[in-house]
């Protein structure tokens, strides 16, 4: 089969190296791609976003899939308009991706239907936003814009003056432009945090294997929010009395749901999850795979990707065989200095075949130089990411690759999967 993955991130970069590992997989196009998945799969330079132009690929390269990754052509109806040229692709419709592209529909749902969350209001003038924060004066408190925000668009506030500044810059200045017009503003919720993803043909829910991802720029989780950092797979807090729960009380719930609303999901949907007091509690949904979650999830998965995917479009998914390793990983994140705020890119990366040799080097922000050479072109560069038996193993399997790749002003985390140990102790 001949296939296309949209996007050109690490999570993309991930997926085009699992599914080459298909036996089905006899092409891989990836549109934009990047200067690492250049090596792995024919990059043609057509952006995520440009509805007209993937459909339009798709057709003149005759690809007999599309796996479609990022937020935002799902949410522009991507996926719909390759049904209507006759093409499948693995993702959601635009109806159903609503559940991530607006955070007001997803909280609204999960009222409705009984489904954990944590206790929220919902704003769409500033003043009355501003009113709620100190009439309730009780921090920490989150405040999210409505719509996609590229992962940055939750803040935690520890003050009152921080939460007025998150409100103004989203609701005044326009931070997120259009995705901050509307803004929730909800409960802060403690308790170990579980990301999982979970392929769904709108009927059978077959969760993978969890994971914890590490979204601040500096160590001890200080700094500003970021895409991820860094993830581990499997989270440790995640156990299997605890997965039993989440899939009666959040998963199976959050289809039905769905369902009922005639907006039936098929893809993988992402549930981020708070490990509460209370019981587990819903933060946020993705309606794809996670970044940089996919980057240690995808490693461990044993059954063939590809013919996992058609069984979400098919309705097939509970007859096709989801396994995973019972190994762990660990994915490091080397970003450019400065991230997520301003950064300088176009500098040359050293010690990336060296790196390879015992870890997955997967690219996210690189592009080719003049003479073919690998440069950084984006705020987070690389993910490098090392399997091991054992979780303590592969972090620091990982982190002994990463330090073999180098480049000016290269920035990572040194705690990642610190969280996780404590939890093993």
């Amino acid at each position: 089969m001949k296939l296309l993955v949209v996007g050109g991130g690490g999570r993309e970069h991930a997926i085009v190296k699992k599914l080459k590992e298909s036996e089905l997989c006899s092409e891989i196009l990836c549109a934009p791609g990047n200067g690492g998945i250049a090596a792995d799969a024919r990059c043609v330079p057509v952006a995520a976003t440009d509805i007209d132009g993937q459909v339009e690929l798709a057709k003149a390269e005759q690809v007999d899939y599309v796996v479609v990754a990022p937020d935002d052509p799902l949410a522009l109806g991507l996926v719909d308009r390759l049904a209507e040229a006759g093409i499948p692709a693995f993702g959601p419709s635009a109806a159903a991706a609503r559940i991530e592209a607006s955070k007001v529909f997803s909280k609204n749902l999960m009222k409705k239907y009984g489904i954990p969350t944590a206790e929220y209001e919902v704003f769409d003038e500033p003043a009355k936003a501003l009113d709620h924060i100190r009439a309730k004066d009780k921090y920490p408190v989150v405040v999210k814009a409505d719509g996609l925000a590229l992962g940055k668009g939750v803040l935690i506030c520890q003050t009152r003056e921080e939460a007025e500044d998150a409100v103004r810059s989203m609701m005044i200045d326009n931070r997120f432009g259009m995705s901050g017009s509307r803004v929730v503003i909800e409960e802060f919720l403690t308790g170990p945090e579980v990301s999982v993803l979970a392929f769904t043909d709108g009927k059978t829910v077959k969760p993978m294997v969890s994971s914890m991802d590490h979204k601040r720029a500096h160590d001890h989780d200080e700094g500003l929010n970021t895409g991820g950092m860094g993830t581990v797979a499997p989270n440790p807090y995640y156990t299997e009395d605890m997965a039993r729960v989440c899939m009666e009380t959040i998963f199976l719930p959050t289809i039905a749901a769905m369902n009922a609303e005639g907006r039936t999901f098929r893809g993988c949907l992402y549930f981020g999850l708070m490990l509460t007091s209370q019981g587990p509690k819903v933060i946020e949904y993705n309606c794809r795979f996670g970044d940089p979650e996919t980057q240690v999830v995808l490693p461990l998965l044993e059954s063939d990707l590809l013919t996992i995917m058609e069984s979400t479009v098919q309705g097939t998914l509970a007859e096709t065989e989801v396994k995973f390793s019972s190994g762990a990983a660990c994915c490091v994140v080397l970003a450019s200095g400065g991230y997520p705020q301003h950064y300088e890119t176009g500098y040359p990366i050293a010690g990336l075949a060296e790196a390879a040799k015992t870890a997955h080097v997967f690219h996210a922000g690189t592009k080719l130089g003049e003479k073919g050479e690998i440069l950084t072109s984006g705020g987070r560069v690389l993910g490098v990411t090392a399997r091991a038996d054992t979780l303590p193993q592969a972090i620091a399997a990982a982190y002994e690759a990463a330090e073999k790749i180098s480049f000016t002003d290269m920035h990572m985390r040194r705690d990642i999967g610190q969280r996780a140990l404590a939890a093993l102790q």
